[in-house]
């Protein structure tokens, strides 16, 4: 058994296979996944599982160089989000978000009710 906070093994492995520039997008339960894209849906009820309850796990393995969520997004979202170590952020309006989720390794879909709680992950390196 891992040690670490990420146990999903379908999530964990995509972690472990992505390279430096890779995307990987966290969505609440309503954003939608373009075609092709991969999905790793999480949601089981209305709010769980959580999307910072999903975001802190993902950034316990994944090395983050750059960012972006929807210009949007609430002001406590934002607070929260720029209190992770997410690299540079950029802040785009929802359709261009949902827009570069075409180039997404995979969408990881949370039960996340809050609107615009989506954040996109470019990974970085470790050295």
């Amino acid at each position: 058994m891992k040690r670490t906070a990420l146990l999903h093994s379908e999530l964990s492995g995509l972690i472990a296979a992505m390279g430096h520039g890779d995307l990987l997008v966290i969505g609440d339960a309503g954003l939608p996944v373009p075609p092709g894209v991969r999905c790793i849906d999480l949601a089981v009820t209305r709010g769980v599982p959580g999307f910072f309850d999903v975001l802190d796990a993902v950034l316990a393995e994944l090395v983050v160089e750059r960012s972006a969520w929807a210009s949007e997004a609430s002001a406590d979202l934002v607070q929260a989000l720029r209190f992770r170590a997410l690299g540079k952020a950029d802040i785009v309006p929802h359709p261009d978000f949902k827009a570069l989720t075409c180039g997404a390794r995979a969408v990881v879909r949370t039960g996340e009710f809050t609107p615009y709680a989506n954040v996109a992950l470019w990974s970085g390196v470790a050295f």
